[in-house]
């Protein structure tokens, strides 16, 4: 069961060692969950870590749970909120090409980034996505949004959408299927995550989303299942084969890849999109794998990136 349900990150985390390790500041790691992560990250081939904290105490926590910190490299900072912002700087100035947290609280990462001069800010909204693994699917499916945006506007919605095809594309999704879910899928003026899920679709029709298809409103089992689609009698390239699951608010986001964690024995690897650099949002609670599997999607985005970046200038 462990090697099947592992199957899909162990594809990506295949792609991702293909590539040259990607420069990543790890914010603050100076617990052994966030320190030893780096560490095994760098050991796989996915990440070249620069460590940002307190070197000393860095440095006696690798001592203390034997790590080997030979292929990381150091950059001093007093404090938690120093940390932060250090990293954010070594993404700015391009020698760092991905953020990962550590230690730190998830806000004190955030804050630096969004700061509006000397942050990561983009023209696109800062949003979060899971990729999830689970068992009973045959592909990686994407949650989105889940952690950063508790009632996010038709504006941001169309941010976090485009954002996570990005990111199904940059995973090797090449017109990745996306489902606007709602608790039905007819449009309904009482229920607006309908509406919005109208005006969603309508938006890519138009251009403004590009390189998904669209399909909403849709239930989750309309959106999962090919057979519940089939007995609503749903004709639609996207229902029953959704890559990409956008929710209408953070609360249904978060009990939906819970349940999916807690209930169907699915792995959630994390990372926000729409800042300069791909940021890693770990948990101490996420095993080796669901760490790897998250420096591996964000090391792909980051080649995606860098390939984006190629083609603008030719």
């Amino acid at each position: 069961m462990s090697a099947q349900k592992h199957e899909k990150y162990q594809h990506l985390i295949g792609r991702a060692r293909a590539l040259s390790p990607t420069p990543c500041a790890v914010a603050h790691p100076c617990d052994e969950s966030s320190l030893r992560g780096a560490v095994e990250a760098a050991q796989t081939g996915l990440i070249r870590p620069i460590l940002v904290g307190p070197t000393a105490r860095i440095e006696a926590l690798a001592a203390q749970f034997e790590l080997d910190l030979s292929m990381c490299e150091r950059v001093d900072a007093p404090h938690s909120v120093g940390s932060a912002e250090a990293a954010v700087k070594l993404a700015r100035e391009g020698k760092a090409e991905m953020l990962m947290k550590g230690s730190l609280h998830t806000d004190e990462l955030m804050a630096a980034v969004v700061k509006r001069d000397t942050g990561l800010r983009t023209a696109r909204r800062i949003s979060h996505c899971f990729i999830m693994d689970v068992p009973a699917i045959d592909r990686v499916v994407v949650i989105t949004d889940a952690a950063v945006n508790i009632f996010p506007t038709l504006e941001d919605k169309m941010h976090i959408v485009q954002n996570a095809i990005d990111l199904a594309r940059a995973l090797g999704v090449e017109r990745p299927r996306v489902a606007i879910l709602s608790a039905m899928e007819t449009v309904n003026p009482k229920v607006p995550s309908t509406i919005e899920a109208a005006a969603l679709c309508k938006m890519a029709e138009r251009g403004q989303i590009t390189g998904g298809l669209l399909d909403g409103p849709l239930a989750l089992d309309n959106a999962i299942d090919l057979g519940a689609a089939q007995i609503k009698k749903i004709t639609s390239p996207v229902a029953g084969l959704a890559d990409i699951l956008v929710v209408p608010d953070l609360e249904a986001g978060n009990m939906l890849a819970k349940s999916l964690s807690f209930m169907a024995e699915a792995d959630a690897a994390g990372i926000v999109l729409g800042a300069r650099v791909p940021i890693i949002l770990t948990s101490r609670a996420d095993s080796v794998e669901t760490r790897l599997a998250s420096c591996a999607v964000a090391a792909l985005v980051a080649q995606a990136r860098r390939e984006d970046l190629k083609k603008a200038v030719a």
